[in-house]
């Protein structure tokens, strides 16, 4: 049976590689996006099997769309397709209720069998996946109740860390120094109290805040 599929990339030919590299087997390309905004509105259009959805594009990034597909077609699987092995990245896709992450360095085989897994109900979250968005903080049956003072301007920089921005991007995105925000981070880190950006970027998708 086909696997009908949406592709979502902002890079012309990432889409035509995806379709040369699935020729041939049951997955069908059926229709192709080169933004978020673009993806939400084919979601809602035509009938699919599978969203291929890139992380990063302008207008609506991934994983904002990713939130969006979940509201309009919650049983309609998505896999995440991106250029970065981000842990972040991962932990979003995986709060936000994802079917899988891959990275574009994947090989054919991994691809299409990745692709066929998930439209069939299943996942294809690596064990190092889900190792990276582990413990309580990123387990999605988990209830974050916590109320945690954080100032304004870290409320701010916890907002732009969770949608996988590096101190550097922080920095310019608010019009504050490197230093200030890597301070900022460090602030936020210990008031939530965990050991990392990746569960800080967690909470801050179980709250609502991102």
């Amino acid at each position: 049976m086909a696997i009908k599929v949406l592709v979502v990339d902002d890079h012309p030919v990432v889409r035509i590689g995806v379709k040369h590299l699935t020729s041939g087997s049951d997955i069908h390309v059926v229709a192709e996006a080169d933004n978020g905004a673009e993806a939400i509105e084919t979601v809602k259009k035509v009938q699919l099997d599978l969203v291929l959805l890139d992380v990063r594009m302008p207008e609506v990034d991934g994983l904002r769309c990713l939130a969006e597909i979940r509201k309009i077609k919650p049983q309609l699987p998505v896999l995440m397709f991106s250029a970065y092995d981000s842990p972040t990245y991962i932990a979003r896709a995986v709060a936000l209720g994802a079917s899988g992450y891959l990275t574009k360095a994947a090989k054919r085989d991994t691809l299409v069998g990745a692709i066929t897994e998930v439209a069939g109900g299943g996942t294809a979250w690596s064990r190092d996946d889900l190792r990276r968005a582990s413990g309580p903080i990123g387990d999605p049956d988990t209830e974050i109740d916590l109320e945690v003072p954080l100032t304004r301007r870290e409320m701010e920089v916890l907002k732009q860390l969770a949608f996988g921005l590096t101190n550097k991007e922080i920095a310019e995105a608010l019009g504050i120094s490197y230093e200030t925000v890597k301070e900022h981070v460090q602030h936020v880190l210990r008031k939530l109290g965990v050991s990392d950006r990746t569960q800080a970027a967690v909470w801050a998708v179980r709250k609502k805040l991102a």
